[in-house]
């Protein structure tokens, strides 16, 4: 799998009037990408990041607006990378779009909102609820922390120790 990014609104330029141009460019661009991946049987992902706070010109900012660009491509190795970050930025409402988006997910990304931390740190989401939810839909993929760890990384990742053993799971491994 690779991350396909949707390039950035020109300096200066007026978004609205730029939209069709880089939707066609985008298009093209992810079918010529998606022809190449297929020969070495590779899933391409797109993913909206949000514009509010992380790039205010990055292209690509919506679910929504993701499905409908891989919906013009049609190809079937083009995947949604759904960062739980970006989607509650722009849309919130993650239950509904994670039941909505399930279909075209190839991968999974996570973070706290607002300050991009653990998935245990104090903001807006209820995590154990999402993974929940993942596994109710019967996602199986991989699950990405892109986020800032408030200390050092094994610090950073006690979130999931935590997480396992409320679940009744073992975690494997060192005992560090």
């Amino acid at each position: 799998r690779i991350h396909l990014m949707a390039g950035r609104v020109p300096l200066g330029a007026d978004r609205a009037a730029m939209a069709r141009e880089m939707e066609t460019t985008f298009t093209e661009n992810l079918r010529y990408a998606a022809d190449l991946l297929a020969q070495e049987n590779m899933i391409g992902l797109v993913e909206p990041i949000n514009n509010r706070i992380t790039d205010p010109r990055y292209y690509l900012n919506t679910p929504h607006q993701a499905a409908a660009i891989l919906e013009k491509v049609g190809r079937p190795n083009l995947k949604l990378q759904l960062d739980i970050f970006h989607c509650q930025i722009m849309d919130g409402n993650l239950s509904r779009n994670l039941e909505t988006y399930f279909p075209l997910i190839g991968h999974i990304q996570i973070a706290q909102v607002p300050e991009r931390h653990e998935p245990d740190s104090p903001g807006e989401l209820n995590f154990p609820y999402i993974f929940q939810l993942l596994e109710s839909f019967g996602y199986t993929g991989y699950v990405g922390c892109e986020y800032a760890p408030k200390g050092d990384t094994l610090e950073g990742l006690g979130w999931l120790r935590s997480y396992w053993e409320s679940q009744g799971l073992q975690p494997s491994g060192t005992s560090k």
